[in-house]
């Protein structure tokens, strides 16, 4: 079933789907964009209900398996076959359950969600509601918050290891995208009962945290580490939930050696 997405399409080679976390949108690739395009056929999508993509008909869900139904539909819309994917957060999650389920030649989870306590499921949806509540100001306060450094840096800190890193534009615009994102109360619900449990993917997948992720903690990169024994798992120093803002050339080296690692496995 064809799927309507927007999305940034950028390069040549064998195709890399990138895949937002939620109230996010595409732009979230940009610091990484020109690097993995360079190598790749680079397609950032904005999944369905966020950024530019409208919501998921009616009779379609937005629990995981949905997620995923959704995003081998948009696949199969665009010609792809079996992409290399990296995402972060629910992107993250979702492109783990893609490589369980045999859809794509490698994965990228930069913080992944799924690998939670309840306490931790609790905190990190509720700290994003609240961010997200917080965009829902007038517009003349919004932005005088934003343009204040101070503030900038302190609301920052939650999403980056570098606040200091986001501009009042980019960070104004994030906010606004997800105040505005039609899917985010129905991928916070369906999260509220998602834990990981597919099968562990038998394509290379590559799994990063930031070590100063206040939404995902870093603890729970521990359950990563015993669910997925295949799996490359590293650490991010000093990068926040959103580490393509915090540090861009690790990342795009990460995700670039997971591809390549696919292209060797099959060229073996």
């Amino acid at each position: 079933m064809s799927i309507e997405v927007a999305f940034e399409r950028r390069g040549n080679g064998s195709p890399l789907v990138l895949l937002h976390g939620i109230g996010h949108r595409w732009q979230a690739w940009a610091p990484v964009l020109d690097a993995l395009s360079a190598k790749h056929d680079v397609i950032a999508v904005d999944l369905p209900g966020f950024g530019g993509s409208p919501l998921l008909p009616e009779e379609r869900g937005y629990d995981m398996p949905s997620a995923v139904q959704a995003c081998a539909d948009i696949f199969a819309d665009l010609g792809l076959g079996r992409p290399h994917v990296a995402g972060n957060s629910l992107g993250a999650a979702i492109s783990l359950e893609l490589a369980s389920r045999g859809l794509v030649s490698s994965a990228t989870a930069l913080a992944p969600a799924g690998f939670w306590t309840a306490r931790d499921r609790a905190w990190a949806l509720r700290v994003l509601t609240f961010i997200r509540s917080s965009g829902r100001t007038p517009d003349w306060l919004r932005t005088a918050a934003v343009r204040n450094r101070y503030f900038r840096l302190a609301a920052a800190s939650l999403l980056y290891g570098h606040p200091s890193r986001m501009t009042a534009e980019i960070m104004l615009a994030d906010l606004l995208s997800m105040v505005g994102a039609k899917g985010f109360d129905l991928v916070a619900k369906a999260g509220r009962e998602y834990t990981f449990a597919a099968p562990p993917p038998t394509v290379p997948v590559t799994v990063a945290w930031g070590t100063r992720d206040r939404i995902l903690w870093p603890r729970q990169a521990r359950r990563a580490a015993a669910l997925l024994p295949r799996a490359r798992h590293v650490w991010l120093y000093g990068a926040g939930h959103v580490p393509m803002i915090d540090e861009p050339e690790k990342v795009a080296a990460l995700i670039l050696a997971t591809c390549a690692s696919a292209a060797a496995d099959r060229a073996a």
